[in-house]
């Protein structure tokens, strides 16, 4: 009995180890078996389709974080704009005036530096005379003087001879001629050593015999100007609530050196005053026509300043408009330039008794220009962040409290800082649109739908389901 029972556990367990085997090499099969059991049902099941959401929600801290601002929608009138890259550069005949030597001399002594502040009128240089043209001039001067004297006092003692008969009334005539030709020869003179450089008092004093060793150069009055386009004032250089008043010179660069020895019109230095400067464009030639009609029609052209401190200056309040156009293109850009004019601003500040100047637009400064091409009329001016794209599509975002309903619109045109949508009715003038973050809005809303929570239904206390009004 016992030998039984042994004999029926060893065959059970032969049996279930021989089960096991069968079922570890024949599971591939067994699985794809299983599998070809499962309801055909399961196979055929399509997730349910996702409704497009145009309406996301978001709370007061969700808008302090994008910055987001709303702005009612008001239909205008735009001008459709190129943008032209340019430079600030000097107005020739206006920004830098050249000071040259009158005579042939040596520097002796130089009184204005390079970043110095001088006004018309100012000591720049003392030059030691070596000219033989201007010591004869002088000399000349002198000689004529005097024999205008005894001219003189010979027509006195001819004049009363000539009343009592005993000289010939031709005499005095003659004399008088004599004066004549000596007065004329004596202007000549006096305006030639004014032409030098020499005060009138300095030619008086050559008159009495003091001739002139030395000789000052100074700063050039201001160029007289009957359209005043430049309006640059034309009186002496005062500092006036950290304001330079009047025409100033900033000395910009000397082109001598003291104790150098020059000649008659050589350069000494140059002066700068920046108060009127030129912005120039560089536009290509097909460009030229829309440059022509702004030019020709007037209209006002915006300009970007790179690299402006505006908030440190008072606000520039002048209207830009192109003055000419250049009839020469580049040969290395292919470019031709036009040109604005600008009015600069100044400041100044004294220290160690002198007084500098500072402007606010430098030469070489960049800017960008917008010429207007195109009047756009009754069309919505947006910021360039207020619109997002999604394929041909362009949406923007109507603000409604803690909610945002996305538009479609069509944009007419759009440049790197606005862009101008059409006013076809999908937007109703006066409606608050969010001006920046739309790309941000519209990846929430996304995210929003992705979740299965729509954003623009509630549910009520009596378990009514309504879409938000």
């Amino acid at each position: 009995m016992k030998t039984r029972q042994v004999l029926v556990g060893v065959t059970g367990f032969v049996v279930v180890a021989g089960l096991a085997t069968a079922a570890w090499f024949s599971r591939d099969q067994l699985s794809r078996w299983l599998t070809a059991r499962a309801p055909a049902a399961k196979a055929d099941e399509r997730p349910a389709p996702v409704a497009e959401a145009k309406v996301l929600k978001l709370s007061p801290q969700a808008r302090k974080n994008l910055g987001l601002v709303a702005k009612a929608a008001k239909p205008q009138t735009y001008w459709r704009t190129i943008q032209v890259p340019g430079a600030i550069i000097d107005r020739p005949g206006r920004s830098d005036r050249g000071v040259t030597a009158p005579a042939v001399g040596a520097v002796v002594q130089v009184h204005a530096f390079p970043g110095d502040t001088v006004g018309p009128g100012d000591r720049l240089f003392t030059l030691r005379l070596f000219s033989e043209y201007l010591q004869n001039t002088q000399s000349e001067l002198f000689k004529a003087t005097r024999e205008t004297e005894l001219l003189k006092e010979q027509r006195v003692l001819l004049a009363k001879a000539a009343k009592s008969g005993a000289v010939a009334e031709t005499k005095v005539i003659e004399l008088d001629n004599q004066l004549r030709r000596q007065s004329a020869a004596i202007q000549a003179y006096r305006q030639d050593l004014l032409t030098r450089g020499l005060k009138a008092e300095q030619i008086d004093e050559v008159t009495e015999g003091n001739f002139i060793s030395t000789i000052e150069v100074v700063a050039p009055p201001p160029v007289t100007d009957s359209k005043r386009e430049s309006g640059i004032q034309q009186t002496a250089s005062q500092l006036i609530d950290n304001h330079v008043e009047g025409l100033t010179y900033e000395v910009q660069d000397l082109k001598v050196d003291l104790g150098q020895q020059v000649q008659a019109g050589q350069l000494l230095s140059v002066l700068s005053n920046h108060h009127s400067l030129y912005l120039e464009g560089h536009a290509f030639k097909q460009e030229a026509p829309f440059l022509e009609k702004a030019a020709q029609n007037a209209w006002p052209v915006q300009v970007e300043f790179a690299e402006d401190d505006h908030k440190h200056w008072p606000a520039l309040d002048q209207s830009f408009q192109i003055r000419h156009l250049a009839n020469s293109i580049d040969p290395a850009s292919r470019t031709f330039d036009f040109f604005v004019p600008l009015t600069n601003q100044s400041r100044g500040y004294e220290k160690d008794g002198q007084t500098f100047v500072v402007w606010r637009f430098r030469p070489g400064q960049r800017v960008r220009l917008h010429v207007p091409v195109e009047e756009l009329k009754d069309v919505l001016v947006l910021p360039s962040a207020a619109i997002v794209r999604e394929g041909p599509e362009a949406y923007v975002f109507r603000q409604n409290g803690d909610l945002f309903n996305r538009i479609t619109v069509h944009v007419l045109h759009e440049d790197r800082l606005n862009v101008v949508v059409e006013n076809d009715g999908s937007i109703t003038p006066g409606l608050y649109l969010a001006q920046n973050a739309a790309a941000a809005l519209n990846r929430v809303l996304k995210a929003q739908a992705a979740s299965g929570v729509r954003a623009d239904v509630h549910v009520h206390a009596d378990g009514t389901v309504h879409e938000a009004h």
